[in-house]
This record gives C-alpha cells, structure tokens and sequence, in this order.
C-alpha cells in the first residue's frame, strides 16, 4: 500500500526518524548548447589546437547575458563585442577566438544568430542593377557549408596547413596560408589607422601581404612586400580567386530579386547590424 492510500484510508503508518531537511539548492539551470559544423573540419590548424581535427565545435545557445556582450557601448566602441561574444558561447574555454579561422567563426556567428533570434534575417540590400536599396528576408539555414576543397583549375599544392599557388604571369610559386579571427581584426584596426591619419587605402595589397608567407621560399617581410607592390594584376587577380577557393567558409551566396526593377541574381548576403541586433 503506498503512503497516499495509507493517508487516505486512516491506516496505522509505522514509526520513522524525522525527515532531515535538504539545504536549498536554489534554482539551477542548464543552458542548451549545440554542435556547429566547422567548414574547416579541423584542417589547417595546429598540433595541439583544441579543434585540431574536429569537424564540429558545441556552442551555448545565445543567453540574455550574451545580449548584454553585443550592446556593449565599450565593448562596440573598441570593436571587441563580436571577439568577447564569440569566446562567450563556445563551450570549451580552451579555445582561443583569436586563433579561430574565419570560416569557422562565420560559421559560429550564423549558428548561434539562428539559437538568439530564429533562422529568418531581415536586410536592407542594394541592387547591383539599379541600385534601389529594399528589404529582403534570409533563410540563414539555406546557407551551404564550402569546405575549401574546389581549387581543382587553379595551380595549387598542398604544403602543411598552408598552400604553394603558382601565379600564371611570374611563375612565382607564392606560399599562402589561411587568416585567423585575429588576422581579421588587425586588417580592419589598419584600415582605420589609416582613415584616421588620412593616408590613401591599400585594402587589397594589406590582405596580400598577410595571407603571403613566402615567394619562391623567400619569407621575409621585404620580399613579400616587394613582389606584392610590384605584382601583375593578371598574377593579383589569380592569386585573390585562388585563395578565395581555399578558404573553407560559410557561403553566403543567395537569391535576390528586386521589387523595383526585377532583376534577378545570386549575391552575397549583406551583414548589416540587424544581424545580431534585429530590433534596432
């Protein structure tokens, strides 16, 4: 007979100790977390990374504390909001953003976007025929993983982690390799540096010089800047187009059709603040 139809029936319960009273816990809860798909698949990092290998990273689905991250005044302000955020929702403390490949960290920021505010994203984008700018609504789960693994009409070979491209006009074999979170966030402190001090942009040749490691085996820093100034722009155009394909990312390519003239096309999906700040 259980307790309660003891209870109920008036039934003679036996003796026992007094209950001993629990200390309070208090409320405990578990935030959700899942497993992002990295472009990457643990390539191109280095013995001893913690992704190293893996094709997945786990992530915490984006909390209220996390909005607090992304509307820093500060945190904006030094442009460190995204970098705290990022190392905020990955669950393995041992990983340092700033080593994160940026395909990989596109790819966090567009899984954990979906966890914070739903796949739909809404952007105002500007026609590449009229130039009319109109609201347009995304699917971010229609976004295709590239693995960086279609390079195949392009002269490159495999060296480590990084690449040997073989520009077409020079024949200078060009060793690239692959840019970090903290590659990206020194091209954007140096193009601000030099708007700042009003010195003309070089975005192009500033890339160039980053993702070089050495020409024909040469890696110091005068010899790459010296082939880099003094490049082709048939060897330029290859070199960019054949890096592009190397890079395992998010690809951000979707369909576009403007209400004010019809034109149609694929294009690269704006990241606008309405990203991760959809109701400002």
């Amino acid at each position: 007979m259980s307790r309660n139809n003891m209870d109920r029936l008036g039934a003679q319960q036996p003796s026992a100790a007094p209950p001993v009273e629990e200390p309070s816990q208090g409320f405990s809860f578990s935030t959700p977390t899942e497993f992002v798909d990295l472009p990457s698949r643990g390539k191109y990092y280095p013995e001893g990374h913690p992704l190293r290998g893996k094709e997945q990273a786990e992530i915490r689905f984006m909390t209220a504390k996390d909005e607090d991250i992304l509307s820093s005044k500060a945190l904006l302000k030094n442009g460190m909001a995204i970098e705290r955020f990022v190392k905020n929702i990955l669950a393995d403390p041992s990983i340092n953003t700033d080593t994160l490949l940026v395909g990989d960290k596109n790819a966090i920021l567009v899984a954990s976007r979906i966890t914070g505010y739903g796949e739909l994203y809404e952007a105002k984008t500007v026609c590449p025929s009229c130039a009319s700018t109109s609201d347009q609504e995304y699917d971010l789960t229609s976004l295709d993983v590239y693995h960086g693994d279609d390079w195949g009409e392009y002269d490159v070979r495999p060296n480590g982690d990084n690449f040997i491209v073989t520009v077409p006009q020079t024949k200078v074999e060009v060793e690239v390799q692959l840019l970090t979170s903290r590659d990206e966030q020194y091209l954007t402190k140096l193009t601000e540096s030099k708007k700042k001090k009003k010195m003309p942009e070089s975005n192009l040749t500033d890339q160039l010089k980053l993702i070089i490691v050495s020409v024909n085996g040469y890696d110091d820093g005068k010899s790459i800047n010296t082939f880099v100034d003094g490049m082709p722009a048939k060897d330029s155009t290859y070199l960019r187009r054949a890096y592009e394909k190397l890079v395992p990312n998010i690809d951000l390519s979707v369909p576009f059709s403007c209400p004010s003239c019809g034109f149609e096309q694929e294009v690269s999906m704006p990241f606008t603040a309405a990203f991760f700040w959809p109701n400002r």
